[in-house]
């Protein structure tokens, strides 16, 4: 059963901030430009902007993970901390996906697609958000 829910994914990271917006009727998604963080902090003003522009029913919010499944102590506190602040700063319902080899995966598409001069941080970390929300949706719907 699909529905037609919005859907505004994030990878989570201490410098950049990928986003990525869907549509669960379609299961697909597309990159929106990364967020710059300081030490993981965001600009909550850019947030709040993206969440006016897009009215996402939900937000997925990467967990990062080793390959074992396990959390990673420099990163995965703050990726769940970063969750918990969107959902009690804007009352949006937020879920987090384990978000193991997005990145390798989204460096890969994006070679595929533009080689050595689409890897650029912010197109990573943004077509990372791209993987972790379609990654979701096959996860809800797969």
């Amino acid at each position: 059963m699909s529905t037609s829910r919005t859907v505004l994914a994030f990878d989570f990271g201490t410098k950049s901030i990928g986003a990525a917006i869907g549509q669960e009727l379609t299961g697909t998604a597309n990159p929106l430009s990364a967020l710059k963080a300081n030490d993981g902090i965001p600009s909550w003003e850019a947030i709040e902007k993206l969440l006016k522009e897009w009215q996402p029913d939900l937000i997925v919010v990467g967990l990062p993970l080793d390959v074992y499944g396990q959390e990673l102590e420099s990163i995965t506190p703050r990726a769940r901390k970063f969750a918990n602040r969107l959902h009690g700063r804007f009352g949006c319902q937020v879920e987090l996906h384990d978000e193991r080899l997005s990145t390798v995966e989204a460096r890969s598409d994006l070679f595929a697609r533009g080689g050595y001069r689409s890897l650029s941080k912010g197109n990573v970390d943004s077509q990372s958000a791209v993987v972790i929300l379609e990654s979701w949706f096959e996860q809800q719907y797969g």
